[in-house]
């Protein structure tokens, strides 16, 4: 089997998130027997769809697409001379999600059999909480919605509206009172039945977040996550001796490389990559088996696209390590309709084992003839 052509499909239109309007871009692998692979990246899809095509697209044209490793590998070289820690490896994952979908199809199989089979016959999940009720004027309402489902821990970042405020280089005694009320809230009706995840988006500087983490420790959070941008893993590092609290890290390093760092200085107590973002499938597994070397579990970053979660599933159906998997309510109930053939839900605040061959999920017929996506193609 070879690889006959490379297509990408940008839907211009965005779906909301909690950051605001992304965009998705989804990469087709065809060949010559009549499979293809899909694959998908976020939330830059022209500069990483010009990296597939005037560099990507050379190297897997013409090829076999079973042969994943020496395909990533080639095409990590094809990029290294311009850089490889941003739409470069953004567009390496949404093809390698593309190989292993093409693969699983190939050989009739589920991705996570061909990642060496399930670990578990359903997969534990929190909720991002972008949703329609509001986490820092109804934390409890939304809590009890979430609980009532059988999901039993979210994640909220009320500290985020304060950090624009100040830049993130100070924060005031009334602001952290503020920042820890919703939390207090749901523990307070809740005790610890809903075990709840602090976001931060990387906005403060280190002083800062000390303060912030210790106002929090009394109200025993499921871990705090990106208080610092991710690029100096020393000063995570003095943040994780400063506070009893778990840090999870990060969605935002890329590629096994960029994860040995955190890894080697035990800065992350839980290890958090993006498939769309780390290098794929192929580089996720490498990173969570390198965690598992250092005893941390893996939390996959699922706050994307419609086959990022189905792909995530696949990955969270296969880790030893998995400590749990994020999605989005809104997200998979709502703002996902009409883009794939098949999405996976949850039951009873677990998900079921998600189905094949390959990731289980096409994109929907009629996405192609929407008048805001935009079709690009290279071929032999």
């Amino acid at each position: 089997m070879k690889i006959t052509a490379v297509e990408t499909i940008y839907l211009k239109s965005g779906i909301r998130v909690h950051a605001g309007p992304v965009q998705y871009l989804w990469v087709r692998l065809h060949t010559d027997e009549g499979l293809s692979g899909l694959g998908e990246t976020y939330p830059f899809p022209l500069a990483a769809q010009a990296v597939i095509h005037s560099a990507l697209a050379g190297v897997l044209l013409g090829r076999d697409p079973s042969a994943i490793d020496k395909l990533w590998a080639d095409m990590l070289v094809a990029v290294s001379y311009s850089g490889w820690a941003g739409a470069e490896m953004r567009a390496i994952s949404a093809v390698d999600l593309a190989l292993w979908d093409l693969k699983g199809k190939a050989l009739n199989a589920p991705v996570y059999q061909l990642l060496g089979g399930a670990s578990r016959q359903s997969i534990r999940t929190y909720n991002t909480c972008y949703d329609r009720v509001d986490f820092l004027t109804e934390p409890v309402k939304l809590a009890q919605e979430l609980y009532d489902s059988g999901i039993r821990a979210m994640k909220i970042w009320p500290f985020d509206s304060i950090a624009r405020q100040n830049s993130g280089q100070f924060i005031t005694p009334e602001q952290i009172r503020a920042g820890i009320e919703p939390l207090g809230r749901i523990r307070d009706e809740f005790g610890g039945r809903m075990e709840v995840a602090m976001e931060f988006h990387g906005y403060w500087n280190l002083p800062s977040a000390i303060r912030i983490a210790h106002a929090l420790e009394p109200l025993a959070p499921l871990w705090l996550e990106e208080m610092l941008p991710q690029d100096n893993l020393a000063a995570y590092r003095e943040l994780k001796d400063a506070t009893r609290t778990p840090l999870c890290l990060s969605e935002r390093l890329m590629t096994r490389w960029g994860f040995r760092e955190l890894l080697a200085n035990g800065a992350a107590s839980i290890v958090m990559p993006d498939l769309c973002w780390c290098g794929g499938l192929s580089e996720a597994k490498k990173i969570a088996s390198a965690a598992e070397t250092h005893y941390l579990p893996v939390a996959p970053h699922n706050c994307g696209g419609p086959l990022l979660h189905m792909a995530s599933l696949h990955l969270a159906a296969n880790l030893t390590n998995l400590h749990i998997l994020e999605s989005v309510r809104r997200h998979y109930s709502d703002e996902y309709a009409g883009l794939l053939t098949q999405l996976v839900t949850p039951v009873n605040g677990e998900f079921p084992l998600p189905p094949g061959p390959g990731l289980g999920a096409e994109l929907d017929p009629a996405v192609l003839r929407r008048e805001d996506v935009f079709v690009e193609r290279s071929s032999l």
